[in-house]
């Protein structure tokens, strides 16, 4: 009856506080000391207890050290309260004093300054009055030098009428063969600069024509590249594709489905990428280079999106290390002898407390002990899929908490209806089960 009792109180107790050994290793063998959750429960109390009385003792000491201060310790903190203010105001005293002999250092400085200031402004009057003197000199020379100007061409004109008279010409002969020969000169000079122009613009004609034939070039093997380019990138999305197609498509999944499910939560951050065009004529006909370039587009969205539906799907290995598989999927004979029966999970052996982690991102809907499949964690995922984890030794988070492919839910045990350390894992579809290795082996042919 003590038994029994004593069973259900360490069952009660291990859901908050489980089973903990602790291992002695010696050189020729190692053991353990299992610390039960009702000895576990009463550590913790008397922990709690003896805690709770050093915090009353240490309340009470402190409340008679403080009622027993005296008269002459507060007198002391008085004046040691006293000397700080004094202290301070001295500091602030000595610190005003300082700003004001840097304030009269300020003022000095700036009467020099004006001082020098002064002193420039008098040069520059002086400077100014030199000038003014300077001005009136040279226009008293250029009002002077204009009037001789002006009677000198007064003469000139004198002497050109003289000379009209006597000859019928202002011109001598030397004069009109000067104004002849000063025409050739200007005859030749345009014949000149024209010759000079024609064969300049022959020769940017020329290198224009060069210049276009260049860029023809370029242009064939550009296109030539942009050829090239698009062939590997369709062929590089083709290849790409098809692997995760199959990968789906062997784990029982429409891909079709899948994506437009993707799509759906990923249409405001990620989703599919807008039209690529590029040109500036303003028609809607799309090149063919445009077209091409759009459907790379369209290749390398879907293998975005088959990308983020991979993470929400259990296409991961639950156990990272030394283990094997030590039961399949499907019917099998029970190990504890009784009879045929469904076996709906995988079983991976591996040493105890190995690293259990969650195979694709979802919410934990179940974390606790559940009978024959001990302590038991439950996953959701998208697209209706489900996994579970049993016979832990440990579980590592709580329901409704969200979990990312690669985390620690919990440790390898054998909790439960075992008969050794192993994980117990399922992949359920629609509340019915599959066969986890089909995930597990589509991955591994991709990834």
């Amino acid at each position: 009856m003590l038994t029994r009792l004593s069973y259900r109180i360490n069952t009660a107790i291990g859901r908050f506080l489980p089973e903990q050994r602790l291992f002695l290793k010696s050189d020729t063998d190692t053991r353990f000391i299992r610390l039960q959750p009702m000895t576990q429960a009463a550590a913790l109390v008397g922990g709690a207890l003896v805690l709770g009385w050093t915090i009353l003792a240490t309340s009470i000491l402190l409340m008679d050290s403080i009622a027993a201060g005296s008269g002459r310790d507060q007198a002391q903190r008085q004046q040691i309260l006293y000397e700080a203010r004094l202290n301070a105001l001295s500091a602030d005293r000595d610190l005003r004093a300082e700003e004001a002999a840097r304030a009269q250092e300020r003022f000095n400085l700036a009467l020099t300054e004006v001082s020098q200031m002064q002193g420039r402004l008098l040069a520059s009057e002086d400077r100014r009055r030199e000038l003014e003197t300077g001005i009136d000199v040279i226009q008293e020379t250029l009002r002077r030098t204009i009037k001789e100007r002006d009677t000198a061409r007064g003469e000139s004109a004198s002497f050109a009428a003289a000379l009209r008279d006597e000859t019928g010409s202002a011109k001598t002969g030397e004069g009109r063969a000067r104004d002849a020969e000063a025409t050739l000169e200007i005859l030749a000079g345009a014949l000149a600069g024209t010759a000079e122009q024609r064969d300049s613009m022959a020769l940017v004609a020329m290198s224009a024509r060069d210049e276009v034939e260049s860029i023809s070039n370029e242009k064939r093997q550009l296109e030539a590249r942009n050829n090239v380019i698009f062939a590997k990138l369709e062929e590089a999305v083709t290849v790409s594709m098809e692997p995760l197609d199959k990968m789906f498509r062997s784990a029982g999944m429409s891909p079709d489905d899948m994506l437009r499910t993707v799509r759906r939560g990923y249409s405001g951050q990620g989703g599919p990428l807008g039209p690529f065009t590029m040109s500036t004529s303003g028609s809607n006909v799309l090149s063919p280079d445009e077209v091409r370039a759009n459907a790379i587009l369209q290749g390398l969205d879907r293998m975005n999106l088959y990308r983020l539906a991979a993470f929400k799907s259990p296409f991961a290995m639950p156990v990272k290390g030394n283990f094997r598989f030590t039961s399949g999927f499907g019917y099998r004979r029970d190990p504890k002898g009784a009879g045929t029966r469904m076996h709906s999970g995988t079983d991976m052996a591996g040493p105890h407390g190995m690293a259990i982690l969650a195979t694709a991102d979802g919410v934990v809907t179940y974390a606790g002990y559940n009978s024959g499949y001990g302590r038991h964690i439950k996953i959701r995922h998208e697209f209706g899929i489900e996994t579970s984890y049993a016979h832990l030794s440990n579980i590592r988070v709580s329901v409704g908490q969200k979990v990312s492919r690669g985390d620690r839910i919990g440790d390898m045990g054998s909790s439960g209806r075992s008969t050794g350390t192993h994980l117990h894992y399922e992949v359920r579809i629609g509340d019915k089960p599959v066969n986890p290795m089909t995930f597990i082996k589509a991955a591994t042919d991709v990834f």
